[in-house]
């Protein structure tokens, strides 16, 4: 039987408190959301195509080391930036008040392997939607990891800090077949032929980014080095700028993204635990099971500010630069009912990502481990 805990507002009227106070703290952001938020994601993207722009153009001189590696870190800043903070919140939606095709959610593509139809599904739909609950957000373990007592233990397990490399390694990879379920494949709970359609689109993507990163720019730097007998040091210095720069976002949005999660002290849930779900349990449940990371402005823009999770998860369509200025009030509501709100620096909450890591590589957990393992019952309305 999982551990019942009674955790937050202790009534249904608490309850109703909590979610009315949370919906106004949204409510008086999204009336000020306008000129000044589309100003904003118009500059990040002129931010992306510039730093794109300059990485790409100082890898064409990756003869020299200095350039080459200047070259490279400006891709991978651009990627990442293209990733966090346009990408991931522009597909959320949060600019579709701009009507505006380059920024709205339903027609945004991104500089990713992962295709925009499956990841609005698998990220925006199951994972916004069913948060850290066990069997239902596929995002808890990525169907690789056990990352709490709520999963059988099995051989595979021994080894998911070196799964974890290299699930971060390729992160965009593993993201782009994460919706086709592949494990289930594997084991045979899923048919070839149910993913297949999801297989093509993906195959789609995956081959454009491949040929603009590994083949045609590669071929441009040939040509640029071939009048100075160059062409082959140019074209592998531009190929191997590429992998860095994709390297660079993977471990990045990686990291980032599993500091959001999986820190010591979020929590599960029983599927029978979101029955008859109110919207203020909602509220509770994303609070529970999102962790923040502190840090300054650049943190911020770099994490897309997932750094602030706890208030992305309750307000996803809410433009994410305006998470630092509401997670005061969020703070404050849920000090007032109770609720913890889980944040610390970047170094700690990765550290305690790693330690669940190695702790449920093993068998066992729960409450006898390092870290708190309950499942939550929430409150029910009367």
């Amino acid at each position: 039987m999982p551990t019942t805990i009674q955790i937050g507002p202790k009534s249904a009227e608490a309850m109703l408190a909590f979610e009315q106070e949370l919906d106004a703290i949204r409510d008086a952001a999204r009336r000020t959301v306008g000129e000044r938020d589309a100003r904003y994601i118009r500059q990040i993207q002129r931010l992306v195509r510039v730093t794109e722009t300059l990485g790409r153009a100082l890898l064409l001189f990756g003869w020299f080391p200095p350039t080459w590696l200047l070259g490279a870190a400006l891709l991978g800043v651009s990627k990442i930036i293209d990733n966090m903070e346009l990408g991931h919140n522009v597909m959320h939606g949060q600019f579709n008040f701009m009507n505006d095709p380059q920024f709205h959610g339903d027609t945004f593509d991104w500089d990713n392997t992962c295709p925009k139809e499956e990841w609005r599904h698998s990220h925006n739909f199951v994972h916004h939607t069913y948060t850290n609950v066990i069997g239902k957000d596929r995002d808890f373990g990525y169907g690789l990891l056990r990352l709490s007592s709520d999963l059988r233990w099995s051989w595979l397990h021994p080894f998911q800090l070196l799964l974890t490399l290299l699930l971060a390694s390729f992160f965009q990879w593993f993201v782009a077949i994460h919706d086709m379920q592949m494990d289930k494949v594997v084991i045979g709970r899923k048919k070839w032929s149910e993913v297949r359609p999801q297989w093509l689109l993906v195959r789609a993507k995956m081959w454009r980014i491949v040929r603009r990163d590994y083949i045609v720019w590669p071929l441009v730097g040939a040509a640029v080095g071939a009048p100075f007998g160059a062409a082959q040091d140019v074209a592998l210095a531009v190929l191997l700028g590429n992998v860095v720069g994709n390297f660079m976002r993977n471990i990045w949005a990686w990291a980032i993204i599993f500091c959001g999660h999986f820190t010591e002290n979020i929590y599960t849930f029983s599927r029978e635990s979101i029955e008859g779900e109110t919207k203020g349990q909602w509220y509770l449940r994303q609070i529970l099971g999102s962790s923040n990371i502190q840090g300054g402005k650049l943190l911020h823009l770099m994490s897309g500010n997932l750094s602030h999770q706890v208030e992305h998860h309750l307000f996803p369509d809410l433009p994410a630069s305006r998470y630092a200025e509401i997670a005061p009030q969020v703070q404050a509501v849920c000090r007032k009912h109770g609720v913890p709100y889980n944040t610390g620096s970047f170094g700690l909450q990765l550290w305690t990502v790693f330690k669940r890591i190695a702790r449920y590589s093993l068998p066992g957990g729960g409450q006898k481990a390092v870290h708190l393992e309950v499942e939550s019952v929430m409150p029910k309305q009367v």
